[in-house]
């Protein structure tokens, strides 16, 4: 089931949120996760968050900022490969025409993901904060 975070599922949501950027992203520091943990945590109830709920239990979100920005889409490591991240993208794809987010090159695994998703790569950037490249993708319904 996908539906709306509720706010006392910050935590849960968080945890999923550190751990699965630390797997991912194995080319950027875990201290930089860390760091910023508490910076995401106080921005993350300004965004659109929607979770994936499996027997009771969260498995993964989606956060969407202004209006059509996936800031992005998390699994729990043991959901991952199973559509969930799949189920969240097309469940904000029915509501919006046009969608954009940012992916690190490195991270081949999403940006494949995102690429079978109908995303294109419409610009390169270095990220300040990491040093690493950074991928500007767009997605545009039909």
């Amino acid at each position: 089931m996908i539906r709306m975070m509720n706010k006392n599922e910050l935590d849960t949501v968080m945890n999923i949120w550190l751990e699965t950027n630390t797997k991912a992203h194995g080319f950027i520091d875990r201290g930089y996760w860390e760091g910023n943990y508490e910076l995401v945590k106080g921005m993350l109830p300004d965004s659109e968050l929607f979770v994936y709920e499996e027997n009771n239990a969260i498995v993964g979100f989606v956060g969407l900022m202004e209006q059509q920005y996936i800031a992005g889409i998390f699994v729990d490591q043991d959901s991952q490969s199973q559509g969930v991240g799949k189920a969240l993208l097309d469940y904000v794809k029915e509501s919006h025409s046009e969608l954009s987010l940012h992916v690190y090159q490195k991270n081949v695994r999403a940006m494949d993901f995102y690429l079978r998703e109908g995303f294109a790569v419409v610009k390169e950037q270095i990220d300040e904060s990491t040093g690493e490249l950074e991928l500007t993708m767009n997605w545009v319904n039909g």
